[in-house]
């Protein structure tokens, strides 16, 4: 386990190539190795940073949220998206059957309690699996909603591990001309009016003047499902 002033000296050599995503890629896999895992929703905007990372290190293991409430669409995206790319180490990460069988035996949880779906489907499942991990590599953008207007490419978390964002700055209208530029294929569900896709009782289409997070829990006083939630510091988005 690195000392608080060797994790300093990790950050500022992450800092000092975060303009460049495949080069931040590179230095924090050369840093961390096993240590580090990339998480993909395999949703709206993810192909550009999974050719990132493909670009970078195809082995670079990559988690995806299996939660069983995904669109059809999502997981034959995940699987030809994966293919098409070569990336050669995606790792789905399932929620406890039995936790499941307990706590949502009917498979509606979501829409009574979503928190406790999220929690269920995804916050635990991710916290058990990034135990092994000093970095998380994630596909958040400052864009996306005003819960994440603050945050920045590299982040350390209070609980001591280390978030990288490599899109962290970039605009939509970035992102889709890269994505273009690459040839790199959309998710099928954005050209129905959906640009974030999470589970598929909790996501709609978004209307005009929403921000791209605005079909994730519609209705509801929830914008984030958890997962870059740290614990530690009482709730604050990370």
């Amino acid at each position: 386990m690195a000392t608080v002033f060797e994790r300093d000296d990790q950050l500022r050599a992450l800092e000092a190539v975060q303009d460049n995503p495949v080069a931040l890629l590179r230095a924090a896999q050369a840093q961390f190795g096993d240590r580090l895992a990339v998480l993909s929703s395999f949703g709206a905007e993810s192909a550009l940073l999974l050719a990132l990372v493909a670009e970078a290190e195809p082995s670079m293991r990559v988690l995806f949220l299996n939660t069983g409430r995904h669109f059809h669409e999502t997981l034959t995206y995940r699987r030809d998206l994966a293919a098409f790319l070569g990336l050669k180490n995606v790792v789905d990460l399932d929620p406890d059957p039995e936790r499941v069988a307990q706590n949502d035996p009917t498979g509606e949880l979501w829409a009574f309690d979503p928190d406790a779906c999220c929690a269920l489907r995804k916050v635990e499942p991710l916290r058990l699996a990034s135990l092994a991990y000093d970095v998380m590599v994630t596909g958040r953008k400052r864009a996306q909603a005003s819960t994440r207007s603050q945050m920045d490419v590299v982040e350390r978390r209070d609980d001591g591990q280390i978030r990288i964002n490599p899109l962290a700055y970039w605009s939509a209208e970035q992102i889709q001309d890269e994505m273009a530029r690459r040839g790199l294929p959309p998710h099928p569900l954005v050209r129905e009016g959906y640009l974030s896709i999470g589970c598929a009782p909790c996501t709609t289409p978004v209307g005009g003047g929403e921000d791209a997070r605005g079909g994730r829990w519609a209705g509801l006083n929830k914008t984030e499902c958890g997962i870059h939630v740290s614990q530690s510091s009482g709730g604050q988005n990370t």
